[in-house]
């Protein structure tokens, strides 16, 4: 039986290393996220051999761009059958995903405010506000835009879930087990927190994991514990 509400990041650079990683998780888990990193090496192929094996998809792509661009690139993934398809919040990109995405099963996530961003790094970008403004404004945008759901810091799912309603798809990035380094990522939580309350009332929908367990010798034994485990 799969554990759909547990997506494992495969942030690795070749298929071979993804694919051995499939294997050895093998029926416990059944969504994984291809990224920037393993599209650039693989690309669809290897999401199509995912499905293959009967693997939900979540394509993390944040898609950032003119909104043609975007529309004709969110077409081709909604054709596909991948599950899962994130792009940035803006307005404009957020309204060609979905004109592109069109009456495909594709669910579109917005990124809020990225996990490894804190206050200095919108500060950076000249953004005069807190992050948990610029967080609200976001989920206002994209369920303004029609988005089907939201890549939100576990610390803020709480907060998002209240804004966004029960219907909307949240997936947390930057769950850590106790005890891990937080790596590049500054917005994060641990398992068994607050942000898990109650059924879709405060937490998230899919947990994403796998980043702070990349190129560990034992990393499937360790992402099979961990999902294996309450909270």
């Amino acid at each position: 039986m799969t554990q759909n509400r547990i997506i494992v990041a495969l942030d690795v650079d070749s298929a071979g290393e993804a694919r051995g990683l499939v294997a050895r998780l093998g029926a416990r888990i059944g969504f994984y996220k291809v990224g920037m990193e393993l599209y650039a090496a693989a690309g669809m192929d290897f999401v199509r051999e995912l499905q293959g094996q009967g693997k939900d998809v979540f394509l993390d792509l944040k898609y950032f761009d003119i909104g043609e661009t975007v529309k004709r690139a969110v077409r081709v993934v909604a054709a596909s059958g991948v599950k899962f398809l994130t792009v940035h919040s803006s307005s404009q990109v957020m309204r060609a995903a979905r004109e592109g995405r069109g009456d495909a099963g594709l669910k579109l996530l917005a990124v809020t405010v990225l996990t490894s961003f804190d206050q200095q790094d919108l500060a950076d970008m000249g953004y005069n506000r807190a992050v948990s403004d610029l967080v609200s404004l976001r989920v206002s945008k994209a369920m303004e835009a029609g988005m089907d759901g939201l890549i939100c810091s576990p610390l803020e799912v709480a907060a998002v879930r209240a804004q966004a309603g029960p219907e909307a798809i949240l997936v947390t990035p930057g769950v850590r087990s106790g005890g891990a380094s937080q790596g590049d990522q500054k917005r994060v939580g641990a398992r068994g927190r607050d942000h898990r309350r109650g059924p879709r009332r405060g937490r998230a929908d899919h947990r994403r994991t796998g980043a702070e367990r990349r190129r560990l010798p034992d990393r499937p034994a360790r992402l099979l514990a961990w999902t294996a485990t309450p909270g």
